[in-house]
């Protein structure tokens, strides 16, 4: 028998392909879960349960959340990642990670072959995919889902046909936990117009009273939260669930997707809102405008190429190395109020804080030059503008 590895969640799709794939195709069939941060172990028990009551061989569950933050989730945040100004990339980061981990899982039990649930509708096809392509060409890939363009109703008829009678029940709202945000899909976001409801989303609002806390960053990461050191994934966990609670980070991002149509998805992430913002307001104090100006633009193309599964080029290995260079100064802590629904910055301590220096208060007084330098220095400014006003100003 061929040794294959499935990626398994324990949901419609990869049930069918666990079971179909073993009884069926002939294969021996090592179901594997990567988890980014998104499982309980009391989940992971009832996921590992049910693969084997479908037939695999073995199941293995794999704790990448550390992996997670190390390899995407920091840099997310040192280059204030928010796709089209809006979503903290929750989801498709984590599947870089996960795809990879398989493959390494493979690769370390000799298997020939690797199946995953996509359907052909989506992006983690082409983010799986290409993963796989380049760390293990010589490995098949098998989707029989996206093969067999096979519908919901089918996939449940089979299971059922072979005396697996779970609740296949269709969840009004699809739910993706992960250590950077819960995405949510539902009948609203398959329309242009229609805001998802309170229900919809997995934290509801359960904090009145305005609540005060600081994050400290150090060289661009989280070093402590409300002056309680820890790691930066405890803080990112114990951050969430706080600010969870007041309902913060619910959003619906709209963004062209890999396959090239548009596609609208809810999310919930307070503490990647909360915690890109942060990082964002020491970065206004601490590094130059140029700095910024740069960070933007990279930062920008990185989530880009990230989204559109393009991890493995070496361009996001250069990009890392300039993110990590501007995080020298990046260190303070960062003054918060926690809201129902909302947050809002406060303001900044740092030693690096570049407000800090003698030469002047914006708009108040200067020390730093004269009044005839300031005059010299806009004459001197004005000239590109005097130059082309003269040249063209006959001109239509």
């Amino acid at each position: 028998m061929k040794k294959l590895v499935l990626a398994y969640s324990g949901g419609l799709d990869t049930s069918y392909c666990a079971l179909h794939l073993s009884k069926e195709e002939g294969y021996e069939v090592h179901a594997v879960t990567v988890n980014t941060g998104g499982f309980t172990e009391e989940e992971v028990s009832d996921i590992k349960q049910k693969a084997l009551n479908l037939g695999v061989k073995t199941y293995k569950s794999i704790d990448a959340v550390d992996t997670f933050y190390d390899k995407v989730v920091k840099y997310l945040v040192y280059g204030n990642v928010l796709r089209n100004n809006t979503y903290p990339l929750s989801v498709s980061a984590e599947r870089i990670v996960q795809a990879m981990e398989i493959v390494y899982h493979a690769k370390a039990i000799g298997a020939s072959s690797i199946a995953h649930g996509s359907t052909g509708a989506g992006n983690d096809q082409v983010r799986f995919d290409m993963i796989f392509q380049i760390l293990a060409p010589e490995i098949e890939i098998i989707t029989p889902i996206r093969d067999k363009q096979l519908s919901r109703q089918e996939e449940i008829s089979y299971l059922q046909e072979q005396g697996i009678d779970y609740s296949w029940e269709k969840a009004k709202y699809s739910i993706n936990k992960g250590l950077w945000g819960t995405s949510v899909g539902g009948d609203e976001t398959l329309s242009s117009n229609r805001a998802l409801p309170d229900e919809a989303f997995p934290s509801p609002l359960k904090a009145q009273d305005p609540q005060k806390i600081s994050l400290s960053f150090k060289k661009g990461e989280l070093s402590a939260m409300n002056g309680k050191s820890g790691s930066p994934v405890e803080i990112i966990e114990k951050l969430n669930e706080l600010a969870s609670q007041y309902a913060i980070g619910r959003d619906i991002h709209v963004g062209d997707t890999i396959i090239g149509i548009k596609g609208r998805v809810g999310f919930e992430a307070a503490a990647p809102l909360i915690i890109i913002k942060a990082h964002h307001l020491l970065e206004k104090h601490t590094l130059s405008k140029w700095q910024q100006y740069q960070k933007e633009q990279l930062g920008n193309f990185y989530g880009m190429l990230l989204h559109e599964g393009n991890y493995l080029d070496e361009v996001m290995r250069n990009i890392e190395v300039f993110l990590e260079d501007t995080q020298k100064n990046v260190s303070g802590d960062v003054f918060i109020s926690l809201h129902p629904y909302r947050f809002t910055l406060e303001g900044i301590s740092s030693e690096h804080d570049l407000m800090n220096a003698s030469f002047g208060s914006y708009g108040e007084w200067n020390e730093g030059w004269t009044a005839n330098d300031a005059k010299g220095f806009i004459k001197i400014l004005s000239n590109p503008g005097k130059i082309t006003n003269h040249v063209n100003q006959n001109n239509d």
